[in-house]
């Protein structure tokens, strides 16, 4: 028991890796100016919120896939690309840098993409699941 705990930590600590490192390239690539609407952070969690979506329909209505799948891409991949600490981080620095409207717009546009996001991340892998049922 104590073996398979630390598989689960091993594969979440090396996808949450994969998935910040992926996070900080979109940062480098879309800088945004101090107070400004943060782009790269909106894009990740947006994409990231996409393929969670579509990686749950995928686990749950698929054959029985491999116990760490889900802690590696859900959890570490997905969990280290998306964040929440910076969304917020963000806000904040609007807000401070004077700039309130452009912090709200963000705050509540980020919620409500990143919520279609799941959405459609779930919908666009069930449509795919009943062009393929066969999963192939």
């Amino acid at each position: 028991m104590a073996r398979a705990r630390w598989e689960v930590l091993a594969v979440v600590a090396a996808g949450g890796a994969l998935g910040s490192l992926a996070r900080y390239g979109i940062s480098v690539a879309l800088p945004h100016p101090g107070g400004g609407f943060a782009v790269s952070t909106l894009l990740a969690n947006v994409a990231g919120c996409l393929l969670i979506g579509a990686l749950m329909v995928g686990i749950t209505q698929t054959a029985r896939p491999h116990r760490l799948l889900r802690p590696f891409l859900g959890i570490g991949v997905l969990g280290g690309f998306t964040t929440f600490s910076t969304y917020v981080l963000d806000t904040v620095g609007s807000v401070l840098a004077g700039r309130p409207a452009v912090a709200a717009a963000y705050a509540v546009g980020s919620v409500l993409a990143s919520l279609a996001a799941v959405v459609l991340g779930m919908a666009g892998a069930r449509a795919l699941l009943r062009r393929d049922p066969g999963g192939t």
